[in-house]
Order: C-alpha cells, then sequence, then structure tokens
C-alpha cells in the first residue's frame, strides 16, 4: 500500500460520523437531527413551513414550485395507450427546465402522480422513449429500459424533469462534443467554488416538480412518488429524505456504502457532497425516509454500486425501519442484471400510492 493510500485509509478510519446509528439511537432525534444537516450539507435553507399537507416540514429556498409561473407546454403528442408532453418553466435563478409529462390515456380520476428520475446519459428522452434529438426511438432502450413510460402504463401521472447538466441544461461546448457528453464535472465544481453542490439543485428542482404534480388535477393529493436510478437514485433518495409529500420511493443502482461505492473508483463530480461523511453513511442518509415506503433495486453485476455493499445498505436500512416501526415499509428486489433499472417489483411496489 502506497503512503497515500495510507492516508486516506488513516482519514476514514479516523472519521466519525456525528450521525451513525447504532441500536441504541433515538430513532426520532437522530432523524431531526440528520435531516437538517443534510439539507445544509446540499445548501438548502428553510424559510417557511408547509401550512396545510405537513405543517412542521419546512419549504427549502429554491423548492417551491411557482403556481403563479404556469409551466409553458412545448409539445403534446398522442402515443399509445398515453399522452406525452413537454412543458418547461422557470426553477431558480432564472434557469429554465423541461419537464416531460406522460398522462394515461382515459383518466376519469385522480391518479398518482410519480416522479420518474433519469441517471447519466442523454437526459430525460432516455427514459421516455425518445432518441436524443426528440425522434421516438427505433432501438432497444439502455440501463434505462423508459421506465417514465412503465409507470404511466401502470397508471400513474408520471413527470420526467431534465437534470442539470444533461439534454438541453448543458454547456454549449458539452452539446458540440455529442449528446452523451454531460457538463455534471464542469458545473458541479464550479458550484463547489460557490459553496453550492449540483446535487442540492438538482434536489430542489425535484422538489418543485413534486409540487407540480400536486397542482394538477389529474393527481391524487396525498400520493406522490419517485423512482430514480444511479445519479437519479441519489436525487430521489435525498428529495425523499427531505420531502415529506412523498409517500413512496424506488432507488435503482445507487443504494449501497459511500466506502463500497463512491470511494471505490472514480465516479462523476456531481456524487460528492462536500463533508458528508463527516456526518453519515449513505444508508444512514437514505434511512431518512423511514418510516415512509422504500425499495432498494441491486442487480448482482452491478459493477457501479455493487451487490456486497447494497447489502450492507439493507442492513442498516432494515435496524432503521424497525426502530421506526415500518418494517413492512422496507423492500428489496436484488435481481439478476448490472448497473441498470429492474422493475420486476418497483412497479407494483409504487402502486401503494393508490
Amino acid at each position: 500500500m502506497t503512503a497515500t493510500n495510507d492516508f486516506l485509509q488513516r482519514l476514514l478510519e479516523e472519521n466519525r460520523p456525528a450521525f451513525a446509528y447504532t441500536a441504541d439511537t433515538d430513532w426520532k432525534i437522530w432523524r431531526s437531527g440528520l435531516k437538517e444537516r443534510l439539507a445544509r450539507r446540499l445548501g438548502l435553507h428553510p424559510v417557511q413551513a408547509y401550512s396545510r399537507t405537513t405543517p412542521d416540514e419546512p419549504v427549502y429556498a429554491g423548492a417551491s414550485f411557482a403556481s403563479d409561473e404556469p409551466p409553458v407546454v412545448l409539445e403534446r403528442v398522442q402515443c399509445q395507450g398515453y399522452v406525452r408532453e413537454r412543458v418547461e418553466w422557470t426553477t431558480m435563478d432564472g434557469m429554465r427546465m423541461p419537464v416531460y409529462v406522460l398522462i394515461p390515456d382515459g383518466v376519469t380520476e385522480p391518479r398518482p402522480g410519480v416522479v420518474a428520475i433519469h441517471g447519466h446519459g442523454y437526459g430525460s428522452r432516455e427514459i421516455v422513449g425518445l432518441e436524443p434529438d426528440g425522434a421516438e426511438r427505433g432501438a432497444e432502450p439502455g440501463l434505462h429500459k423508459d421506465f417514465a413510460v412503465a409507470l404511466v402504463k401502470q397508471g400513474f401521472v408520471v413527470a420526467a424533469p431534465e437534470l442539470l447538466a444533461f439534454g438541453d441544461r448543458r454547456l454549449p461546448e458539452d452539446i458540440a462534443a455529442g449528446p452523451k457528453q454531460s457538463s455534471c464535472a464542469r458545473i458541479s465544481a464550479q458550484l463547489m467554488l460557490l459553496g453550492r453542490n449540483i446535487g442540492g439543485v438538482r434536489v430542489a428542482e425535484t422538489m418543485q416538480t413534486v409540487g407540480y404534480l400536486l397542482s394538477r388535477p389529474d393527481v391524487k393529493a396525498g400520493a406522490i412518488g419517485c423512482m430514480g436510478i444511479s445519479g437519479g437514485g441519489l436525487v430521489a433518495a435525498y428529495t425523499a429524505a427531505l420531502d415529506e409529500r412523498i409517500g413512496a420511493t424506488v432507488v435503482s443502482g445507487y443504494a449501497n456504502t459511500f466506502q463500497g461505492s463512491i470511494l471505490s473508483r472514480m465516479h462523476c463530480l456531481d456524487n460528492y457532497i462536500p463533508g458528508i461523511l463527516q456526518d453519515a453513511e449513505m444508508p444512514e442518509l437514505i434511512g431518512l425516509i423511514a418510516p415512509r415506503s422504500l425499495l432498494v433495486e441491486s442487480g448482482d453485476t452491478d459493477r457501479v454500486f455493487p451487490r456486497e455493499g447494497a447489502m450492507k445498505a439493507m442492513e442498516k436500512l432494515a435496524m432503521i425501519y424497525e426502530a421506526a416501526g415500518a418494517e413492512e415499509e422496507l423492500a428489496v428486489d436484488y435481481f439478476t442484471g448490472g448497473h441498470e433499472i429492474s422493475g420486476a417489483k418497483a412497479y407494483q411496489w409504487l402502486r401503494r400510492l393508490e
């Protein structure tokens, strides 16, 4: 082992996370403290309390859907069994975010809504069955498996936001480099220099998307879920951890430990939240979702977020959910496959929103 490796390993061994969860931890006190710390690490600052649905939960700066500035509908396409809209609204600091909204045909009463969050690739088009240029896809889908389409075909109203640094929300030079070239590294680095981070921006904008769904008359009040894979799994997990309006969550290809995944190989810079290991390990952060419903998907050949780390995460999550008295609200899909969506249990799991 080199001296450099010794140095890094010693730092990890000496680190004592302030909110490490053990069998002796008071769950309520732990949850309240870690939730506040996670929000701070993401750069999200409470500005007010929810007025009705969750009066004790804060609204974070930049995370409220601006209903007085209605989204602009950019296109509306009739698909097989559903309508696909592309809408856009201003999120924060004048930024515009496009969002695909998929509405099942024949909806006669409000349906549960689900925020579908893409991972690394070419953005929101990749999960709604489209090519990077917006054309209907002819080839087989990749790791995302068009899961937003699968959700709408299950009867959910689906909103698929374009995360900052992907698709149409990239820097000009990255757009010129091709559809799969993200702007994650440059935007992440610049935000860090300014004391912010891209994870916090994405979480805030996803909270806005929750608010958008709740503003729609075809979405059932109090019935919101979210599902994300990889980098989108990060956003789904931490949005659900902080936003009590989300009743059920699916985290695919992300739930793990930092030591077993993020620190075991070089990841995209958007995975690094400055200082977070001083507070907690990844399963403890995801455990803030308890007592609400959580399903984890883990492929047995996933090399990005390996199975061994996922199993360790599930052990800690089981401990947290037991303390919350919500063991039945936690489940896992250990499937045969790689870094990809499974869906074998996920879509049925989200039906508990009905």
